[in-house]
């Protein structure tokens, strides 16, 4: 095995951390993403037919927010979210959630395949982390940040043409490999764009998209933003988390 490749995660300063001791003390919010991350992971992926039998299990099973596909990304996915639209498959306590790169041909896609859908959360994201940023596309942090913000203005324009009840997550995508401060920065300006509020808070998502240390420290991170974020009485902390290594 090659470990001269390979360096330790470094830890977390977060000397007075209190997630050890904490305790759940209410139900938390779930949303399946079966249909979306879990069918990425297929071999073969479900088609619209298998796609609308796993939405009613989990409809049967009680999940009352959903994720239903990346639209813009997948023709089946835009196929089998127009179906339950149309079709009138979506319960009115339920709320389907679509994901989107923050980019304005995905978007006006994607606000094309829920018209009509009666409460959506729209997920918005781009990369974020330091190889990301360095590696793959050549950027620094405030170019990561403008595009950020402005896919958050362009989502906004196209929404007022829906008549839905909208919600807005926000990920900033590997976010276990991106630098807590600029993670902070950057959803707060995500965040002051969007004009959340305490009544209509914004949902952060901090995803471990690549899960790149052991779960204390991915624990270290979520309570290192949380603590910091200034809108934190605006927003929703919501987490994806994987096991990668496992």
């Amino acid at each position: 095995m090659p470990f001269h490749k390979y360096r330790p995660f470094q830890p977390i300063a977060l000397p007075q951390r209190q997630w050890p001791g904490k305790v759940i003390d209410r139900a938390p919010r779930w949303c399946s993403v079966d249909l979306r991350d879990g069918n990425q992971a297929l071999i073969e992926p479900m088609n619209v037919d298998d796609k609308l039998r796993m939405y009613e299990l989990l409809l049967e099973v009680g999940f009352a927010e959903i994720e239903v596909g990346f639209p813009a990304a997948s023709r089946s996915d835009f196929d089998f979210i127009r179906r339950i639209v149309d079709e009138d498959r979506i319960p009115e306590d339920v709320t389907i959630q679509v994901i989107c790169l923050a980019r304005e041909d995905l978007i006006e896609r994607t606000v094309e395949a829920v018209d009509g859908a009666p409460n959506v959360i729209f997920h918005l994201f781009n990369a974020t982390s330091e190889l990301q940023r360095r590696v793959v596309f050549e950027v620094g942090r405030s170019d990561i940040v403008d595009l950020a913000v402005q896919g958050t203005r362009l989502l906004k324009q196209g929404l007022s043409t829906l008549d839905s009840n909208i919600g807005f997550e926000y990920s900033p995508e590997s976010f276990t490999g991106t630098e807590l401060d600029f993670a902070v920065d950057l959803c707060s300006a995500v965040s002051e764009e969007w004009g959340a509020t305490a009544d209509d808070p914004i949902i952060v998502n901090l995803p471990s998209t690549v899960e790149l240390a052991t779960p204390n420290v991915y624990a270290d991170q979520i309570e290192w933003f949380a603590t910091r974020f200034p809108h934190r009485d605006k927003a929703v902390i919501s987490l994806h988390t994987h096991n990668d290594r496992g």
